[in-house]
């Protein structure tokens, strides 16, 4: 397996990515729709402080995999101009959904006046001063943007299969290995 993407091809690196990505996102996503609806107790501050950690390695990694898209070939897609424009469009939205989902939680806990800690070792700077309105506006952005990425998550993933299964091409295949 090539470390680098080919013409035809995903390399190692962005097969890791890919995969370490979608665990971490879905698995953030599935804590944030649990834990909102917890009452007040520690449980709930414990899930929502593994929920910022997490959400901060998700955006640097995110910022990595961004340096690794740019530098690296694409491989080109075999698709009718339609379906190439639909896959396009849904990666820039994914991409979109990863900077802009961390984004809005570093706000978030900015603007309560709290601090975002990245597994103790270090502590971001807020983004904000604190402030209630801002805070509601910004909870509220955020879960509508996760509703988003969820939707695009399962087009996503009914893309793959559909080419997989119906299709009988590469597509999923290229990002397996």
């Amino acid at each position: 397996m090539l470390i680098k993407n080919s013409e035809s091809h995903f390399g190692v690196v962005a097969i890791l990515f890919h995969w370490a990505m979608a665990i971490l996102i879905i698995g953030l996503l599935i804590l944030g729709l649990y834990m909102v609806r917890l009452p007040i107790s520690l449980e709930k501050l414990k899930f929502y402080g593994w929920h910022k950690e997490c959400g901060m390695l998700a955006f640097l990694l995110v910022i990595a995999r961004s340096i690794w898209r740019v530098s690296n070939l694409i491989p080109s897609l075999t698709l009718p101009w339609w379906e190439k424009l639909a896959a396009r469009t849904v990666h820039y939205a994914f991409y979109g959904f990863m900077f802009a989902m961390p984004i809005t939680g570093w706000i978030i806990t900015s603007s309560s006046g709290l601090p975002v800690s990245f597994f103790g070792l270090f502590v971001f700077p807020d983004l904000i001063s604190p402030n209630p309105d801002t805070m509601q506006l910004f909870q509220q952005i955020h879960k509508w943007l996760g509703y988003g990425l969820i939707a695009t998550i399962f087009l996503h993933a009914a893309a793959a299969l559909k080419h997989h299964f119906i299709d009988k091409d590469d597509i999923l295949r290229r990002m397996l290995y």
